[in-house]
């Protein structure tokens, strides 16, 4: 039974859950934070969830980046994609 960080210094375990339960509340984590739009997110994630991860950040505008394997999983931190910078005409002289 794997602990679920929740946020720093809160982690929770589920006894009696699979491992897919886990990996289901990490996803729904990490959705709900893409979804409060927050400019990065660091956790450590379940190795299998990896690919779902990068797939629903790809959805949410962001750029997934594996970081170092812990005890606890795959650090993984999300960062908004830049926006391009939007050009304008400005009227007038130099």
């Amino acid at each position: 039974m794997r602990r679920i960080t929740i946020e720093e210094g809160l982690t929770l375990r589920f006894p009696g859950r699979d491992a897919a339960f886990g990996e289901g509340v990490e996803i729904g984590m990490l959705a709900v934070l893409m979804a409060m739009g927050r400019a990065e997110i660091a956790r450590p994630i379940a190795p299998g969830n990896v690919q779902q991860a990068r797939a629903l950040a790809e959805s949410f505008g962001y750029r997934l980046v594996e970081g170092e394997r812990t005890l606890e999983g795959i650090d993984v931190l999300l960062t908004r994609r830049a926006a391009r910078p939007t050009l304008r005409v400005i009227a007038g002289g130099r």
